[in-house]
């Protein structure tokens, strides 16, 4: 009797279909990360607001943490807080070397708005440094306190460019403009600046240095013979910023929500009021996946090389 060997069985329809679902599984996720990051793009920002502790009254507390781009988010929470009968004052925190020229003085005029129009304390706590914009915002207030250590001042304005003309001419890489003025292309960095281009920009800087002057010898009460000797763009200590009326008091932040429930007339510790962005699990998801190091380092150099306005009020290390 003749032996049958049995048939060997054959592993490529178990690969293929385990080489199946992972493609299926891949597919499935590249579609939920479209699906995730799309989301996101589209999302409009949602806040909600935090109350701390059980005092009497309760103050907001904003931050101003970061080198000024845009006002939004301060002018909205001001406008917010302004308008809310609940909110007795608030308490600008302050940690930012400036920027923007228009951005500072938005912020300028919203927290002068709450202060003078709906006649709200609005107090200043300086954290490590309020410098330039960041100073100019905080005229707007109050009552500035800071930390003996902190920055402060740097009332001045500043603009920078860059020539590549000598660098271009090496790579053999040629411009042609075509305007309709000799200003209309100033500043461009395939040229060297002449003379017209400097008197040109220097105007305009010394035309906002100006509006900044101003805006510090009223709102400080400072004389502008005494002022004009500071504010050429130096940074000062908060004990100096004291002296030099600057400031109004030393202290530090818990201070500060001390001193801002009793201009408000609240008795005892304030309740303190924070905005906060809504956040759901795809945020949370989002972020775990594309925020790291590297797009930090992108955010960063976009901030300062595409998104820098010309013309700042920065305190520049």
């Amino acid at each position: 009797m003749e032996n049958v060997q049995p048939k060997k069985r054959s592993f490529l329809p178990w690969f293929w279909g385990f080489f199946g679902v992972v493609c299926l599984i891949l597919i499935i996720g590249i579609f939920a990360l479209f699906v995730i990051f799309f989301m996101r793009i589209d999302k409009q920002k949602d806040y909600w607001v935090e109350t701390e502790g059980t005092g009497k009254g309760k103050i907001a507390i904003v931050e101003l943490n970061y080198t000024i781009f845009s006002s939004e988010q301060i002018v909205r929470q001001f406008k917010k807080f302004g308008e809310d009968k609940e909110i007795k004052a608030i308490l600008l925190r302050i940690d930012s070397p400036g920027g923007g020229v228009a951005a500072s003085q938005e912020m300028y005029e919203i927290i002068k708005w709450v202060r003078d129009e709906k006649k709200k304390p609005v107090v200043v706590s300086v954290s490590s440094i309020a410098a330039s914009g960041g100073y100019y915002a905080a005229c707007g207030s109050s009552y500035i306190i800071s930390n003996p250590g902190s920055m402060v001042g740097s009332i001045g304005v500043i603009a920078q460019f860059i020539s590549i003309k000598d660098l271009a001419d090496k790579l053999g890489i040629t411009e042609t403009t075509i305007k309709s003025g000799d200003l209309k292309d100033a500043g461009s960095p395939f040229r060297q600046m002449n003379d017209s281009d400097k008197a040109y920009f220097q105007d305009i800087i010394m035309s906002c240095y100006d509006q900044f002057f101003d805006v510090v010898s009223t709102e400080r009460r400072i004389d502008s013979l005494a002022l004009s000797t500071i504010a050429n763009g130096r940074i000062f200590t908060g004990e100096q910023g004291l002296k030099l009326g600057l400031v109004d008091e030393l202290g530090t932040f818990e201070d500060a929500i001390r001193i801002t429930g009793e201009k408000a007339g609240i008795e005892g510790k304030p309740q303190i009021v924070r905005e906060r962005e809504r956040r759901n699990y795809f945020d949370v998801l989002y972020e775990s996946m594309f925020t790291n190091e590297l797009k930090e380092v992108k955010d960063e150099l976009t901030n300062e090389f595409v998104n820098t306005p010309i013309l700042q009020y920065k305190f520049v290390k």
